[in-house]
């Protein structure tokens, strides 16, 4: 007889004293991060601090499309595995299937039309009214596409949305808005509901970031959840002026949710309102961007709500799906009590953690006052919610003591500084030179934490400074003469920098000599359909698109009469520019990269330790300082916490007691990605995809899978 047991299972038997069981035959890593409360945990413990020195390469799957050569694509997916099959996405996103036991593949999709942005996985669906193994279907999405996928060839299914797919463009569209949409991050499924949140473009012609519920087997809407609201609509007062769905996108749900499936409620953080750094025209809070919104899953409904930043011009939503745990505080009598909770980091350094019914903070959040002196026309909040408990897992200042002791051009760094703002969280952007710290990515970041089933949430994050400022953008608009200097100023300097040369750890890679590393048509398919961090820039005129082209091209045109279109902001911002010293380091005193595991019945950190290595530093006799890391934690039943995530290509067992590590090995490229654990016939493995191309460090499409012997 095959037994196949959900973690669920699992975790209650280990919770009523079971927890040596023997590993059953088969366990399912069956949703993103391993559950519906995004809880990255599985309580298998066949693999021990014992026996972890065993541990040795089970298979490893060649899933294709790396770009080897710019090094530009990344694999950040999560694979999930239901009943011995696998599910993961290459890294040119297209959708697999491999055994995983061996990692031979058994399907993989050849789309045509799947974007160019990074996915991180794919979800599954049965229809357990007709019996446990009808109609499995892989639900994934690419480009603007949301796709039915039969679970056991990979060919569409038909009878879903239009042959197979549903435009997610349909029903956020708005006057002025571009074309750019990715549901990159796996859906939410409840019942026979396919709750959706997907990427949007960043500035001023986002789309609208509505949450939405689609029937599962039909693709049919069933329900909407406006996070700008329309007119009546609770929150519409804290947007000015009047009608902001018609004239504003954003606050979209990209990176995830969390679903308690008992009671029916799905937690739904948002983004920021696009444009993410100056909001002189959305005067107000702007309810329900920066918001974790806990949602009737049936209906829509909104049943609570938490802003975790009033009006952001800082790009500062929340970077990952929820945790949902059971912790233990003191109830009104002063007795302990058991609370279904709800946490959420930030990529401020923060942990937010409420009831999961109520709404209710579990440790105080105070209203705190910080600068309001932004940039003319400029209306930032009196006061940001800070909680007090747990404290910061990052630093929350960065001044001339926390400029790095050895950087290598130290007085410089301090002169540059001197003339910075700088000292504080929540510094409005001005024509100065403005410091976020952590950075504008974290903090905390999209690989997101893990919690256990005592109560405690293991955290990722990086401590590396940003500095942006905002200029006046030269908007020439209707039928205007431009260059393409103008034009690429206009629409891409932001990002890749004025001066082409993008940003130092190319996450905005250089435009310089683009000419001998891409052809024209190339840059013209990126324009078009986006790629990576990228969005499409289909919505813009092809005169507009021809005449950038030529300017990275080095060609020489006259100025062009272009339809320019129209821009309603008077600023833009100067980039994302992390900070480095003259040898390539972050300018900030170490830790760069942390692991900080919290006890959340408490609020007390337990540890923190640094989070990747510079070897070449570490050779000089510098303690291990961290490094920039993405990607999210493993943690098993046997007190192991597996992770990849840093830019050295380690990946990483550490015992969750200590922070200590205990085991580490060499992966064929950076693992910017969460592992992810199950058993088949017996056999615990753990998997990590190994992508890469983050970071400056080199692309891979190996997923490699881990045993013992």
């Amino acid at each position: 007889m095959k037994y196949l047991i959900g973690l669920g299972t699992l975790s209650l038997l280990a919770g009523l004293g079971f927890s040596q069981l023997s590993t059953p035959a088969d366990v399912n890593w069956a949703e993103y991060n391993g559950d519906g409360s995004r809880s990255h945990y599985s309580p298998l413990n066949q693999i021990t601090a014992d026996n972890i020195n065993q541990l040795t390469v089970a298979w490893t799957y060649s899933s294709g499309g790396a770009d080897t050569v710019n090094n530009r694509t990344q694999m950040q997916c999560n694979p999930i595995v239901i009943n011995g099959v696998l599910y993961g996405v290459s890294a040119n996103t297209q959708a697999f299937a491999v055994d995983a036991a061996t990692g031979k593949e058994i399907w993989k999709t050849h789309l045509t039309d799947n974007g160019g942005t990074t996915s991180r996985g794919v979800t599954y669906w049965v229809d357990e009214s007709q019996g446990a193994q009808s109609n499995p279907r892989i639900l994934f999405g690419a480009g603007k596409w949301l796709y039915a996928l039969d679970a056991r060839t990979g060919q569409l299914i038909d009878s879903f949305g239009q042959h197979g797919r549903i435009d997610l463009k349909v029903g956020i569209e708005r006057p002025g808005g571009d074309n750019y949409v990715q549901p990159n991050t796996p859906n939410t499924i409840y019942k026979n509901l396919l709750i959706v949140g997907a990427r949007l473009a960043e500035g001023e012609t986002a789309l609208l970031g509505d949450i939405r519920a689609y029937d599962v087997r039909t693709g049919r809407l069933v329900w909407a959840f406006h996070t700008i609201p329309q007119p009546g609509e609770f929150g519409y007062n804290t947007w000015a002026p009047a009608k902001p769905r018609e004239r504003l996108g954003g606050a979209n749900a990209w990176m995830g949710m969390a679903i308690d499936r008992e009671r029916g409620i799905v937690f739904a953080p948002t983004g920021s309102a696009a444009y993410d750094f100056y909001g002189g025209n959305r005067k107000g809070d702007n309810l329900f961007a920066n918001c974790l919104i806990a949602l009737d899953a049936n209906t829509g409904k909104r049943l609570w709500h938490f802003q975790f930043v009033h009006h952001d011009i800082w790009d500062r939503d929340p970077p990952a799906p929820p945790n949902l745990l059971t912790v233990t505080h003191k109830g009104p009598d002063g007795r302990p009590q058991r609370i279904d909770a709800v946490a959420q980091t930030t990529k401020q350094g923060h942990v937010f953690v409420f009831d999961r019914v109520t709404g209710k903070p579990l440790f105080p959040i105070v209203e705190t006052k910080f600068p309001t002196d932004g940039i003319a026309g400029e209306f930032p909040s009196q006061t940001q919610p800070i909680p007090q408990k747990p404290a910061p897992f990052t630093k929350q200042t960065f001044t001339e003591p926390d400029i790095n002791t050895w950087a290598s051009n130290r007085e410089e760094l301090v002169a540059t500084l001197k003339k910075a703002r700088t000292g504080s969280a929540y510094i409005p952007l001005t024509s100065e030179m403005t410091i976020f710290f952590p950075g504008t990515d974290g903090g905390a970041q999209w690989g997101g934490s893990a919690t256990d089933p005592s109560g405690v949430m293991y955290i990722p994050a990086k401590q590396n400074p940003c500095f942006s400022s905002l200029v006046k953008k030269e908007q020439p608009t209707g039928d205007a003469s431009v260059t393409g200097a103008q034009l690429y100023n206009l629409r891409c300097a932001a990002c890749h920098g004025a001066d082409r040369r993008g940003n130092h750890d190319g996450s905005y890679p250089s435009l310089l000599a683009i000419d001998k590393r891409l052809s024209a048509s190339a840059v013209h398919q990126v324009l078009q359909k986006g790629r990576g961090m990228m969005p499409s820039f289909s919505h813009l005129p092809d005169k507009e698109r021809n005449a950038i082209v030529d300017f990275l091209f080095n060609k020489t045109v006259a100025p062009q009469t272009v339809s320019v279109q129209k821009g309603g902001l008077p600023y833009q911002h100067t980039g994302y520019n992390r900070w480095y010293d003259s040898k390539g380091y972050p300018v900030s005193n170490p830790p760069w990269g942390t692991l900080t595991a919290i006890d959340l019945n408490t609020g007390e950190h337990r540890w923190q330790v640094p989070l990747g290595e510079y070897k070449e530093l570490t050779a000089k006799g510098i303690p291990p300082t961290g490094t920039d890391n993405y990607g999210g934690p493993l943690v098993t039943g046997s007190g192991l916490l597996f992770i990849a995530a840093s830019k050295d290509e380690q990946f990483r067992v550490m015992d969750t007691k200590t922070g200590n590590i205990i085991w580490q090995t060499q992966l064929p490229a950076a693992g910017y990605a969460s592992p992810s654990t199950y058993s088949v016939r017996g056999k615990q493995y753990v998997v990590i995809a190994c992508g890469g191309g983050k970071l400056n460090t080199k692309s891979s499409d190996k997923y490699v899978a881990f045993a013992l012997p």
